[in-house]
């Protein structure tokens, strides 16, 4: 695991103690590397309006969007009920990744066995949809 891909797991694992699950008890933290080299995190925080809860992934690329930010380098994402366990962005995710993404985004996640992996974002989100370029 490079630098950057702990420092991102380590900001997502501590960003998740403040997601707001009453409803799911699914709790998800995420960050980002935008290209200034800025890390950016959210939570996801759920509502009983269901499903107007807003996604870890999401709430982080809205601070970074807040903050100036323009493009993803990489994200990790993290979560579980309890312990860490394997979690993938969710499909309106992986199109929100897309949109700020370079042709070398790397999506940092735990797999089943503990273990982190990295991946492209077009090996998560295959043939997307995209109206800029």
């Amino acid at each position: 695991m490079s630098t950057n891909e702990k420092m991102l797991v380590d900001a997502a694992k501590a960003v998740r103690a403040n997601a707001y699950a009453p409803y799911s008890s699914y709790y998800v933290g995420a960050a980002l590397l935008d290209e200034t080299g800025t890390v950016h995190t959210g939570c996801n925080v759920e509502n009983a309006a269901f499903p107007q809860g807003a996604c870890a992934e999401a709430n982080a690329i809205g601070a970074m969007v807040a903050a100036g930010g323009k493009k993803i380098v990489s994200i990790a994402a993290v979560g579980g009920a309890d312990d860490l366990e394997a979690c993938t962005p969710c499909g309106g995710c992986r199109q929100r990744i897309q949109e700020f993404a370079g042709e070398d985004t790397q999506v940092i996640l735990i797999g089943d066995d503990g273990s982190i992996n990295s991946y492209p974002i077009d090996d998560l989100l295959p043939a997307t949809f995209r109206l800029l370029r």
